[in-house]
C-alpha cells in the first residue's frame, strides 16, 4: 500500500513549516507529501522550494491562483496528483504526533474511510511550536483537551467506532482510499467560502456505501490556534449540503474529474 499525505495550506508558512517538521519525526514516513495550496503568496512558495531540497521523500507543491476560498478545488488538484493508493489528509495547522502515519496505516481497510480527532493548543503554546520549535506532547502546557493526546493501540481498539452520519465531520484529519474519492468525484467545488464542504463529502461517501471509522486514541494531531474563518457563505453552502441530503447524492458535478483528465493530457 502506497501512501500520500496531503497538507492543505493558505498563507501561513509558519504553521506549514511546523507541520512539515512533524512529518520528519514520523516513526513511519508516507511515500510522498503533497502541499495543497489554495493560492499562497511567494513566501510560501519559496519556503516549500527550500524544504524540497533536503526532504527525504517526494514533496510536491500543488498550487493554484488565489481566487477566494477554494479549498475543495485545492484538495481535488492534490488528490489528482497523488500516486498513493491511500491518502491521509490534514490541514496545514495540524502538527502530527510521531505515530500519526503509522496509526492511520494500521487501521486502513477496504471500503472504509477514517475520521481522526485533534488536540487543541492554546495561542501562547502554538506560538512556541511555530517560533521556538517546541514539540507538543501529552505533557505540554497550553493544551485544552489533553485526553486526545493519548496514543494507545489497546484504547483505540476499545473506543474507535463506526459513525455513519455527517456529525462531527472534520476535514483536518481524514484518511481514505483514492479510488473511493474518485468514485464520488472528490470534493464539491460548488463550495466557495468556508463551511459544510467536509460534511457534504462525507455524506456522498456514505451514500456510496463507504463506511466511516471514527478513530479514537490514535492518529493524533495538534491543532495550532487561530481565529475562526468567516461564516459569510454558510447560507449558500447549507443549501448545497441540503441538496445532497435530500437527493442522496453519491457524486458531485464539479469535482476531481477535470483534474484527473489534466493528469492524463
Amino acid at each position: 500500500m502506497k501512501t500520500t499525505l496531503i497538507i492543505t495550506t493558505y498563507n501561513w508558512k509558519e504553521a506549514l513549516k511546523s507541520v512539515l517538521d512533524s512529518v520528519l519525526r514520523q516513526t513511519e514516513l508516507p511515500d510522498e507529501v503533497i502541499v495543497a495550496d489554495d493560492g499562497s503568496r511567494q513566501d510560501t512558495i519559496d519556503m516549500v522550494a527550500s524544504i524540497q531540497k533536503t526532504f527525504p521523500i517526494p514533496l510536491i507543491h500543488s498550487w493554484h491562483e488565489d481566487n477566494g476560498f477554494q479549498l475543495s478545488m485545492s484538495r481535488n488538484r492534490a488528490i489528482a496528483k497523488a500516486s498513493g493508493d491511500y491518502i491521509m489528509m490534514i490541514d496545514g495547522d495540524m502538527v502530527l504526533s510521531p505515530s500519526f502515519v503509522q496509526s492511520h496505516k494500521h487501521v486502513a481497510k477496504k471500503g472504509w474511510f477514517v475520521q481522526g480527532g485533534r488536540v487543541l493548543t492554546e495561542e501562547a503554546f502554538s506560538k512556541k511550536i511555530m517560533n521556538d520549535g517546541a514539540v507538543p506532547t501529552i505533557f505540554s502546557s497550553g493544551i485544552r483537551n489533553r485526553k486526545n493526546c493519548i496514543t494507545s493501540a489497546f484504547l483505540s481498539r476499545m473506543f474507535s467506532y463506526e459513525r455513519n452520519n455527517d456529525k462531527a465531520t472534520r476535514g483536518c484529519n481524514m484518511a481514505f482510499w483514492r479510488k473511493d474519492v474518485i468514485e464520488v468525484n472528490g470534493f464539491n467545488q460548488e463550495f466557495v467560502g468556508w463551511g459544510r464542504e467536509d460534511s457534504e463529502f462525507v455524506l456522498r461517501m456514505l451514500n456510496a456505501k463507504k463506511r466511516r471509522l471514527y478513530l479514537k486514541f490514535s492518529g493524533v494531531g495538534y491543532h495550532l490556534f487561530h481565529n475562526e474563518n468567516s461564516r459569510a457563505s454558510l447560507a449558500e453552502n447549507d443549501a448545497i449540503l441540503e441538496k445532497t441530503i435530500t437527493e442522496k447524492l453519491t457524486r458531485c458535478e464539479q469535482g476531481i474529474n477535470q483534474f484527473l483528465e489534466e493528469q492524463h493530457d
